[in-house]
């Protein structure tokens, strides 16, 4: 009953636009279904990672040391901000790149997702006030806590393959050069935004 309930959490959490589906979206839209499919297991495999780090205390040498959180932070925060402007450089070219345009290989879709979800460190503090939450009493802790974490990844990978395929299955208009441009701009200054958010943003 637990597994359900907390499912329903999961779900819940998946559906507040954060940095996770910012740059999942980004990677759809720049490349195609398969570039955001990646970009979805890499971010996955940091929330498994966070989720094993809270289930065996990890997390809480970081929440515990300043320093440690602080480097995490601007790490996160120059790698949204190298995106965003990434993105805002890519919507001023005159000539955007063909439609139906596929950057080489998954690995750097997959690795966006991963550094971003790694350099988060609010990811890693959500994950150790999160999952415990649903840790019903006298069950062996560190075992539901990864069984958490695991339910945590299928619940986000159901939701963000079905985003990934309803954006892919209107790429056509979208990947049209003028609405291309415009959403190029908006993913830059979402990613931006976050980026400085997280500078600022205290514990």
């Amino acid at each position: 009953m637990y597994l359900l309930a907390f499912a329903g959490a999961c779900v819940l959490v998946a559906m507040v636009p954060g940095v996770s589906t910012a740059i999942i979206l980004r990677q759809t839209l720049r490349a195609g279904r398969g570039s955001g499919l990646a970009a979805t297991l890499g971010n996955e495999t940091g929330i498994l990672l966070w989720g094993l780090a809270a289930a065996f205390g990890l997390s809480a040498l970081l929440v515990a040391s300043q320093v440690a959180y602080d480097v995490m932070r601007v790490t996160g925060a120059v790698l949204l901000l190298a995106m965003g402007v990434q993105a805002l450089w890519q919507a001023r070219r005159s000539a955007p790149p063909p439609e139906g345009e596929v950057v080489p290989g998954l690995r750097g879709p997959y690795l966006a997702g991963l550094g971003t979800c790694l350099a988060n460190p609010k990811a890693a503090v959500f994950a150790m006030s999160f999952l415990p939450q649903f840790v019903p009493a006298g069950q062996d802790v560190p075992l539901t806590l990864v069984t958490l974490a695991v339910v945590w990844v299928a619940v986000d990978l159901i939701w963000y393959g079905l985003l990934v395929w309803a954006v892919a299955r209107a790429r056509d208009w979208l990947g049209r050069p003028a609405v291309r441009r415009r959403l190029e701009r908006i993913s830059g200054v979402v990613l931006i935004g976050l980026g400085v958010r997280m500078v600022v943003e205290s514990r």
